[in-house]
């Protein structure tokens, strides 16, 4: 069986959701193929708590809502600040069921070009063919692990977006590899369930993120709602738009400035007393007697129990396994990111991704939540200027590059 489709959506988080609900605003017909805010709850530790603030927190259109204060108007109690990972997921799902009611949870298998646009394969065999596709499909396929702890079992290291709960290692001699929010309140987490935590980062100390320069006038000035990115910079990296059209070395000194590892402050009292190996790296990682056996860079030895690894994510659109060959050799891909126009277009004509992949493009903001409303409309904007035409055949533009 196969049915047709104006826009296709793949992914139903807030990337996904937002985009959906903006397409629906502007009349378009769109099918959203996901499970909604299924990273958020399958892949991030239960008792997480957003490092993103109350403004950055909203999905999608702020004017057009419904925002994160029009759900905590619906919550007797209020939402508590810093967000609480469980508040946010149910306001994702609130958000869907008020601008986005009808979702289809199947997995996508595979995308392929097709003469009217992109015929898709689902898990339980039908297909779909759609004008335009828009990939917004998060970022658990990036998960970014040390090649020291390839071949290791699940059981010895594992990287942080494969828990949910980490009381499973109570009683247990845990490392923790990294340096940002993620590794530090991955830590705080493991220490409250009972395990003997130990923190190695690379970096030479611990960079705390504050809020106390934020407030006022002068903080307003200094930075964005979205605060993503040092002060000053912060406005400058909330308008993807402009960003873009700088120079691309002076895009990317902005990217790096506004991306260094570091954990919220509020994390700081629940941390205190872990012992941090700071300017270290594992070099190796062997397993010895159903234990593991770290080597670090200054000759020292860890015997631990779990080594859990919260490095991050390196984008690389080829790491989605629904994009068959033929649909990515359409794809112009510098460091795994598509190049992508200011509709978030690809190269392959019809082909939108959003979120991550898009941070090449458009700079930080689009990595966080905050970056849903920017893209949600550029997206938009972008579809209703070519009302329901026919998309051009790919071209074969599609050679992986590196940053030159």
């Amino acid at each position: 069986m196969s049915t047709k489709a104006d826009v296709v959506v793949i992914g139903a988080g807030p990337y996904g959701l937002a985009a959906a609900a903006q397409l629906r605003r502007a009349g378009r017909e769109v099918h959203v193929l996901g499970e909604p805010m299924s990273f958020w709850e399958r892949h991030m530790p239960r008792g997480m708590l957003l490092r993103s603030p109350w403004g950055g927190s909203s999905i999608g259109d702020m004017r057009a809502g419904p925002t994160l204060d029009d759900f905590e108007r619906t919550r007797p109690a209020g939402i508590a600040r810093p967000i609480p990972l469980a508040e946010f997921v149910a306001y994702g799902r609130w958000f869907r069921e008020r601008t986005v009611p009808q979702v289809d949870a199947r997995h996508v298998e595979t995308v392929d070009p097709a003469p009217s646009g992109y015929r898709l394969r689902l898990v339980d065999g039908e297909t779909m063919e759609c004008v335009r596709l828009v990939v917004a499909a998060g970022i658990a396929a990036f998960a970014s692990r040390p090649r020291e702890f390839d071949g290791l079992p699940a059981e010895l290291a594992s990287h942080s977006s494969e828990h949910t709960d980490l009381a499973r290692f109570a009683g247990r001699h845990v490392v923790v590899v990294g340096g940002g929010q993620s590794a530090l309140e991955s830590a705080a987490l493991l220490k409250e369930h009972g395990a003997d935590v130990e923190v190695i980062m690379r970096a030479p100390r611990l960079r705390w993120v504050g809020r106390a320069t934020r407030a006022g006038w002068l903080g307003h000035l200094l930075f964005h709602r979205t605060d993503v990115g040092p002060a000053g910079l912060s406005q400058l990296v909330a308008r993807p738009a402009l960003l873009r059209r700088l120079p691309r070395a002076l895009m990317d000194r902005a990217h790096r400035r506004s991306l260094v590892a570091g954990a919220a402050l509020w994390l700081r009292p629940r941390v205190r007393d872990l012992p941090v190996s700071a300017g270290r790296r594992v070099v190796e990682a062997t397993r010895a007697n159903g234990h593991l056996r770290l080597r670090l860079d200054d000759g020292a030895t860890r015997d631990v129990d779990h080594v859990l690894l919260a490095t991050g994510y390196r984008v690389d659109v080829a790491r989605y396994s629904f994009l068959s060959p033929a649909t990515l050799a359409a794809v112009r891909r510098i460091d795994g990111y598509p190049v992508l126009d200011g509709g978030m277009q690809s190269t392959a004509p019809g082909l939108h991704f959003l979120g991550a992949p898009a941070a090449y493009s458009f700079g930080p903001l689009v990595r966080f939540v905050a970056g849903t409303e920017f893209a949600a409309r550029a997206l938009a904007r972008s579809i209703a200027e070519r009302p329901r035409a026919t998309a051009e055949p790919a071209l074969e533009v599609g050679r992986a590059e590196r940053a030159g």
